[in-house]
């Protein structure tokens, strides 16, 4: 049996950034089914939350789980979710653009207080600025469609 422990912090924003995810309560719905949905999937979701236009996850990958195929499952079963219980007052969608950064053990403790304090965090930052510092902290490039 393998041991593995890869933890990454996935990042992604609603389609356009628009704040569909308005109030606390629908958000923490929304995070609340996300935990259950990852764990039905066999996600070991360690730590959600967001924002009203943008969700933080951490996770430990699974021996046979891929990036693509947790976000997958995540973003498309929750976006599905939301508009079947009609959350929210226009069709749900969740951005395809997100990050997903590598966590070293030593800062798990570190990224699950930045996740968990997301409400007062956007008290005096937005998302943009967010996205913007995590392209040059993780030196990502930006690429533009020709």
């Amino acid at each position: 049996m393998p041991f593995i422990k890869v933890y990454i912090h996935f990042v992604w924003s609603t389609k356009n950034r628009l704040p569909y995810l308005n109030s606390k309560e629908l958000r923490l719905k929304v995070w609340d089914h996300i935990r259950e949905n990852s764990k039905s999937k066999g996600i070991f979701l360690d730590f959600v939350s967001g924002y009203s236009d943008h969700c933080h996850c951490l996770v430990s990958l699974g021996v046979d789980q891929t990036i693509q195929k947790v976000l997958q499952l995540i973003k498309g079963e929750s976006s599905f979710w939301i508009n079947k219980n009609q959350l929210t007052a226009e069709k749900f969608e969740w951005q395809d653009e997100y990050f997903a950064v590598s966590v070293s053990e030593s800062m798990l403790g570190t990224v699950r207080k930045y996740i968990k304090n997301q409400e007062e965090h956007y008290k005096t930052k937005t998302f943009h600025d967010e996205y913007e510092e995590f392209i040059v902290r993780y030196g990502f490039e930006k690429f533009q469609d020709k």
